[in-house]
């Protein structure tokens, strides 16, 4: 059993593609044209990063959605994304204008900084513990 994709909602399809697939390098896995429960035309999109079992389906806002965007688990860090080369990829993502709410810091888990996606909610980029 695992968890194959988890919903994240946002305002555009592009600008989400774009922040996940160029900023993140994530992998776009599908993006293919759908219908709504009530039969109204949106995308099936589905973004992970390379190599996991889980992705993000990038859900674009109905009107009453619009409200969860950025905001999908009430100003907490919802989403936790570890990398193999802390430095390297946060030096990629401020060069590429990601905003980062907090200086990177070491804790007994690892480095960890808290980065806002394309939408707002925030996230920690995680990375090996320094060790020292």
């Amino acid at each position: 059993m695992q968890i194959d994709l988890v919903t994240l909602v946002v305002h555009e399809y592009d600008p989400a593609i774009r922040f996940f697939v160029d900023v993140l390098g994530f992998d776009l896995v599908e993006d293919s044209p759908s219908t709504t429960n009530d039969g109204r035309p949106k995308r099936w999109v589905v973004v992970r990063p390379p190599g996991a079992a889980t992705g993000l389906l990038l859900a674009r806002a109905d009107q009453h959605q619009a409200r969860a965007v950025g905001d999908q688990v009430a100003g907490r860090v919802g989403f936790f994304l570890r990398v193999d080369d802390f430095a390297a990829t946060y030096e990629r993502m401020v060069a590429a204008g990601v905003e980062f709410v907090t200086e990177p810091r070491s804790e007994p888990y690892g480095q960890v900084v808290v980065f806002r996606d394309v939408a707002g909610n925030r996230w920690d980029l995680l990375g090996p513990a320094t060790g020292g």
